[in-house]
């Protein structure tokens, strides 16, 4: 396999795209607004309570930005929300590059979008297996795929999209972006992939310590076999 040799990127990357799937509303009240009167032309792909957040944020606003990502892939969510962003137009879109004819040659042929950036934040295992009567099974449920999957994929791709998985960095992403003109900078994007890999890092160290320490007995009285 030939791997892809960037040479070309930009340092200031417009924020046209944004895909927001986040079990951490705290904060989209005041950044959704900000990113949008910042750039009144951006698209907003979401899932879920996530999506129902966001409409509920911005009223009349949300027709003419936000779409749900099961209408943009053309792909209805599985029951449970077991699947909702592992589609090929989604990861074609975080992991595309700007300067890749063939690429952008996918993006044209599917219809798809470069998605500039990924605002995720994971199920909430740890503090689920927290709780002193955890199941075998509430942990399981609790383990986030799509999730670290797109945190991943758009922290590869720093060279054109921001991951953010903090809404701690709600201020200072709005911040650049003012100052950029809808821009995201480079400095600022690797930054953030910094954060989101050291973040699925724990993440998948806490599912595997976890594991670890549950014995297969416990798993084995769970279900019925």
């Amino acid at each position: 396999m030939t791997m892809n040799k960037v040479e070309k990127i930009d340092d200031r990357v417009r924020v046209n795209h944004v895909l927001i799937s986040v079990s951490d509303k705290s904060g989209l009240e005041t950044f959704v607004p900000r990113m949008l009167a910042i750039n009144p032309g951006i698209r907003i792909f979401s899932t879920g309570g996530t999506f129902a957040r966001i409409r509920e944020i911005l009223g009349e606003q949300a027709d003419g930005c936000l779409t749900q990502v099961a209408e943009y892939t053309g792909q209805p969510e599985t029951q449970g929300g077991l699947v909702k962003t592992l589609d090929f137009k989604i990861y074609l879109g975080l992991l595309t590059e700007t300067y890749n004819d063939a690429h952008q040659s996918d993006l044209e042929r599917t219809g798809g979008v470069p998605i500039d950036m990924v605002v995720v934040n994971l199920y909430p295992f740890k503090e689920t297996i927290a709780k002193a009567d955890v199941t075998p099974e509430q942990a399981r449920g609790n383990i986030d795929i799509g999730g670290p999957c797109m945190i991943r994929a758009s922290a590869k791709n720093f060279i054109r999209v921001a991951s953010v998985v903090d809404p701690g960095d709600y201020g200072q992403i709005i911040d650049g972006m003012t100052t950029d003109k809808g821009r995201i900078a480079l400095s600022l994007r690797y930054r953030l992939a910094r954060k989101a890999f050291a973040h699925t890092a724990a993440y998948d160290t806490a599912i595997a310590g976890y594991l670890a320490e549950t014995s297969f007995a416990d798993v084995e009285s769970e279900y019925q076999l």
